[in-house]
């Protein structure tokens, strides 16, 4: 029986990773879902003896610090918890004989290509939260023979602080609305992860993997279509640009993910953004969504 072991497991997407293993027990998997309090990653013998107790036959590390504008005003939390953690954590791994699947970021590129970004387009991030997932996965590769990185962008989903619930919580509140339209990615739904995470620790695919939903948008065309699925009048959300929104963290421009090799690995594609957004949005998941009784 294999045992998986999730770091994060309270978070966005840990949470979600939870939910969708707890539903494949007839699979016959063990499931040790971990915590702060279970497993710290910033305790490098905390990290080691926790793995090495279980002895995991795969790891998926979705322990993070996230919070962009939080890494830049932080960098020491940063790279603690995303880069010397992950360090740890593929440490232990490679202990026990662990296969780790270690969740990245889009924010690893810069933003000045304007096509879709592969795997094997290189790196050059431009803040400090890109700075240390990319540290994170310098150390997983130098580390681990057997390991499998997968970069996601723009998640939202229940369990955390996200773009989609952001944007219906200000809609409620406010008249207009004003997003930025020069950042452009790819909305990425967190159960729609999970699952492609289980495809993908199902294959022996290595290396990097892109994966997110299908089609690209502006974060105001984000922001509109978020309204309207929330029975409110898109004309709102009123255009604007980065130069007009001080943040400490700066973004990239242009950050979406080419996710054909996860199409040749496991032959499917994630649902289009836009058809994911209205799901979570009608769903008991969302806050306040229409399927909640």
């Amino acid at each position: 029986m294999p045992r998986i072991l999730i770091t994060g497991a309270r978070g966005m997407l840990g949470s979600a990773l939870v939910r969708f293993l707890q539903k494949k027990k007839k699979e016959k998997i063990e499931l040790f879902p971990c915590d702060l309090e279970d497993l710290d990653v910033t305790n490098p013998g905390g990290v080691r003896s926790g793995i090495g107790d279980i002895k995991p036959h795969i790891v998926i590390h979705a322990a993070a610090f996230t919070d962009v504008d939080g890494c830049e005003v932080d960098e020491k939390k940063a790279m603690s918890v995303n880069a010397e953690g992950t360090k740890s954590v593929a440490q232990a791994c490679a202990e026990v004989g662990a296969r780790l699947i270690y969740i990245s970021t889009d924010f690893v590129f810069d933003g000045t290509k304007r096509s879709p970004y592969s795997e094997a387009d290189s790196p050059n991030p431009v803040n400090v939260y890109g700075q240390s997932k990319l540290r994170g996965e310098e150390y997983v590769s130098g580390i681990l023979l057997d390991f499998l990185i997968v970069r996601t962008s723009w998640l939202f989903g229940p369990g955390g602080r996200n773009f989609v619930d952001t944007i219906r919580c200000l809609a409620d509140s406010r008249k207009t609305l004003s997003v930025v339209t020069d950042q452009v990615g790819s909305p990425t739904f967190s159960e729609d992860l999970t699952e492609a995470l289980w495809l993908l620790a199902d294959s022996e695919a290595g290396g990097i993997v892109h994966v997110s939903n299908e089609g690209a948008c502006s974060r105001y065309e984000w922001a509109r279509k978020i309204v309207e699925f929330s029975e409110k009048n898109p004309a709102m959300v009123r255009p604007s640009t980065s130069q007009e929104v001080i943040r400490p963290a700066r973004r990239p421009s242009y950050s979406v993910l080419n996710s054909s090799r996860f199409k040749e690995i496991t032959g499917r594609s994630l649902r289009p953004w836009v058809d994911a957004v209205e799901a979570y949005l009608s769903s008991s998941l969302s806050p306040g969504g229409r399927g909640q009784g």
